[in-house]
């Protein structure tokens, strides 16, 4: 079993759509979907800003590169172009965490496969990312440098106003009756 925790932003034409086509492409592998919220750009690149959220996904049969792999699709479905770093995009879906049942239990994957990096090595700078995963997964936690630490810890240490400039909106990508996921 594989399950994965996915951070997914667009800034560039119809972001909801955008993000949208990612709660679709994943289908019945969807198990929760964060809030939709307004982020500005993060890395430096004068941009717009984005629509970020969290999608957390579960396959008894796949992996976490098969996780990549499918993102990488659905962002070539919605014409993403990789030119500048942290550049624009019409879709980004970062694989965050991920996780295989042992003996029932979730454990989190450790890769330093360039391809993949498990867990993102830059998911805990990233509220963006922090803050819509609370929102699916308030018990959730996260490997830095070798310890897990609590989510909501991790969002704790970063600058006051990278936190304030997460705002929730009042879009959704998931139907209303969608429950919450325990991530880790």
């Amino acid at each position: 079993m594989s399950r994965a925790v996915l951070s997914i932003g667009s800034n560039m034409g119809d972001r909801l759509a955008h993000l949208r086509s990612v709660v679709d492409g994943f289908g019945d592998r969807v198990v929760a979907v964060s809030p939709v919220y307004s982020t500005p750009p993060w890395g430096g690149v004068e941009q717009d800003d984005y629509l970020n959220a969290v999608v957390v996904v579960d396959d008894p049969e796949l992996a976490g590169i098969d996780w990549l792999r499918t993102g990488q699709r659905l962002e070539q479905a919605a014409d993403r172009v990789r030119e500048v770093r942290w550049g624009a995009r019409t879709l980004d879906v970062d694989v965050v965490w991920c996780a295989e049942r042992v003996h029932g239990e979730l454990v989190a994957v450790r890769s330093a496969d360039p391809e993949l990096t498990l867990p993102h090595p830059q998911a805990h700078r990233r509220a963006f990312v922090l803050i819509p995963w609370l929102d699916v997964a308030p018990d959730a936690t996260l490997e830095v440098d070798g310890s897990a630490q609590a989510i909501t810890d991790l969002l704790d240490e970063l600058p006051a106003a990278e936190r304030a400039g997460v705002q929730r909106t009042e879009l959704s990508l998931a139907p209303a009756a969608e429950g919450s996921a325990s991530c880790s």
